[in-house]
């Protein structure tokens, strides 16, 4: 029986992959959460017809349910850049992320960053999920 070694770079360059997979899935259900769905309406919806009527006191040329919209799919969209980037440039040029202390780090950063979010403001799915894509960039980051 013949034994495979496999290197830091192959172990790498497959949790960067697996983890900004996972943080991409969740940022598409997000966004598709947002538009198709009725997720983020309130329970009461009496608050979802205030947000609707209502507007922000740095503006009037929107809703609070308007600006709720728009900032949860630009969440959204945050979220499915981080695999956009990081999964062309781990299977062509990983070179490049392993000579950049801060393209190694970068995924880490943005993984802690949404995992404090997660904790502070979420629910448990999504920071089960951002927690698992976070010690998937950890390991590529102490492989690398």
């Amino acid at each position: 029986m013949e034994t495979v070694l496999i290197s830091g770079g192959l172990i790498a360059q497959i949790l960067l992959i697996v983890g900004t997979l996972v943080f991409g899935l969740f940022g598409a259900i997000h966004l598709m959460y947002t538009f198709f769905s009725n997720k983020f309406e309130a329970f009461d919806s009496d608050v979802t017809e205030a947000m609707n009527t209502s507007s922000l006191i740095i503006t009037k040329e929107t809703t609070i349910w308007k600006a709720w919209l728009g900032f949860n799919a630009s969440h959204s969209l945050g979220m499915m850049i981080v695999p956009a980037i990081y999964i062309p440039l781990t299977l062509s040029h990983f070179n490049i992320i392993q000579q950049s202390a801060w393209l190694t780090m970068l995924p880490v950063l943005i993984g802690m960053s949404y995992l404090a979010l997660a904790k502070k403001y979420w629910f448990k799915i999504p920071f089960v999920g951002i927690f698992i894509s976070t010690l998937c960039f950890i390991g590529a980051a102490v492989s690398i």
